[in-house]
């Protein structure tokens, strides 16, 4: 995998982790007099962070279904209008150039993926840092 990439993966879960802990940090903590998380806090966080990971995960199967198929639809496209512009020069060229968008846009989706599952293993690791003596 690139840098360039890797960077992107980073930055890309880094949002989506973001997001997720104001989410359910402004739905869960009501009072901040003490450093430790009452019972209820926690059980809510824990719900709260499980219910947004699993729609990810339900959205990202959706994308992954869908994906083959608007790709076939993007690549039909573009190939249709570089054969339209170019009727005189040589095929090979729409062809090549319809691969490489095809190709991008596979890589997103496995950057989607690779963020939903850094996302659900943060969450185990959580999980299993946390034990009933540490929580009061």
């Amino acid at each position: 995998m690139e840098p360039e990439q890797q960077l992107r993966n980073l930055r890309d879960f880094l949002l989506v982790y973001n997001r997720m802990t104001e989410i359910c940090f402004n739905r869960c903590a009501s009072n901040l007099n003490y450093r430790s998380l009452t019972m209820e806090e926690e059980h809510c966080l824990e719900n709260c962070a499980g219910k947004l990971i699993r729609s990810n995960h339900r959205l990202m199967n959706s994308y992954v279904s869908l994906m083959p198929a608007i790709v076939q639809r993007r690549v039909a496209d573009f190939e249709s209008k570089a054969v339209e512009m170019t009727q005189t020069s040589n095929p090979e060229i729409s062809s090549s150039i319809a691969v490489g968008t095809a190709s991008e846009t596979t890589d997103k989706s496995e950057e989607v993926i690779t963020a939903t599952e850094q996302i659900t293993s943060l969450k185990d690791s959580r999980n299993q840092d946390t034990s009933p003596a540490t929580s009061h």
